[in-house]
């Protein structure tokens, strides 16, 4: 038996809870993986609220967590080629599992060796947020001559999004509240404070910043409405948050590429300090409750991961 931390209904943070759980064993092309650290999301937390049942099948008790980094303890078969016992990796979990936990399974096609040079901790974080943010920048084709809005900068994907539009020479005008002003600035961004008139101060930016060109959407609803009115450019509106309101507008979702190149990409660009993930705060499994909490106050200034001794 493992320890593991997840939930045993649909609910609030009355349903989560420290677990025992067998060990999975790794099928074809799987990874069995000791995990060291696991990112923590929103979509944890929105998944554990039931918001998500109809996209992501959930079996009970389930463990809360979707990215991992860790040590390769077995591999399934002999359909794993690249990856050895003893490895240092980093990846998504595979379908049904966690990462909240001692162990977990992660598809080979969907983990990359951890460089030296990258943390556990960090390495955690790469998956979801750093993942997302490369594939916006690539679809949206970001370069020097791009002035890109963010809604809801002051995030993991926005956050990660800021700098890599940023390191391509575009300006970034960063849409989020006053407690993350600081956050959105280190990344490179112009602060915008989010709120009732946040179109409006975003016009005002674009007299020194230049029109916007490109819009990364992670709030969704009125917000994305109001910020599309100010773009002549709707096709390059992408929105994480409300994708089928952004494709009624003339814009996009985005399509997730959970794979092995992209990952190496990402922890490339994190080794030559392109990409900072910026983690704020680590949280022992035992505590993984708290972790949680604080990404589902909304007040997590940088990322926040699980740690296993």
């Amino acid at each position: 038996m493992a320890r593991a931390y997840g939930f045993v209904e649909y609910g609030g943070p009355e349903t989560q809870q420290l677990l025992d759980v067998d060990v999975p064993v790794p099928g074809p092309g799987q990874l069995l993986v000791a995990v060291r650290a696991a990112g923590v999301n929103p979509a944890d937390w929105k998944v554990r609220s039931g918001t998500r049942r109809n996209s992501i099948a959930v079996h009970f008790p389930a463990v809360l967590g979707r990215e991992v980094a860790g040590v390769v303890q077995a591999a399934g078969g002999n359909t794993v080629a690249d990856f050895a016992v003893g490895d240092a990796v980093f990846g998504a979990t595979a379908t049904g599992f966690g990462g909240y936990a001692e162990y977990t399974l992660v598809d080979a096609a969907a983990a990359a060796h951890k460089p030296e040079a990258v943390s556990y901790e960090v390495a955690a974080t790469l998956p979801v947020a750093a993942g997302t943010a490369l594939d916006i920048a690539e679809h949206l084709g970001i370069v020097d001559a791009d002035t890109v809005l963010v809604l809801g900068a002051g995030g993991g994907v926005g956050s990660a999004l800021t700098q890599l539009a940023h390191a391509a020479g575009a300006a970034v005008l960063g849409v989020a509240s006053a407690g993350k002003r600081d956050a959105v600035e280190s990344c490179g961004g112009v602060w915008i404070e989010s709120g009732p008139g946040f179109d409006m101060r975003v016009a005002a930016a674009t007299e020194r910043c230049g029109a916007v060109t490109a819009i990364v959407d992670l709030v969704g609803g009125e917000v994305l409405e109001r910020a599309v009115a100010l773009t002549r450019a709707p096709e390059r509106v992408v929105s994480v948050a409300d994708p089928a309101r952004a494709e009624a507008l003339g814009g996009s979702g985005i399509t997730r590429r959970r794979t092995r190149e992209v990952f190496d990409r990402i922890a490339s660009l994190v080794v030559r300090g392109i990409l900072d993930p910026r983690v704020e705060r680590a949280f022992p499994l035992s505590d993984a409750g708290s972790a949680l909490a604080l990404v589902e106050s909304g007040h997590a200034g940088g990322k926040v991961v699980v740690t296993v001794p």
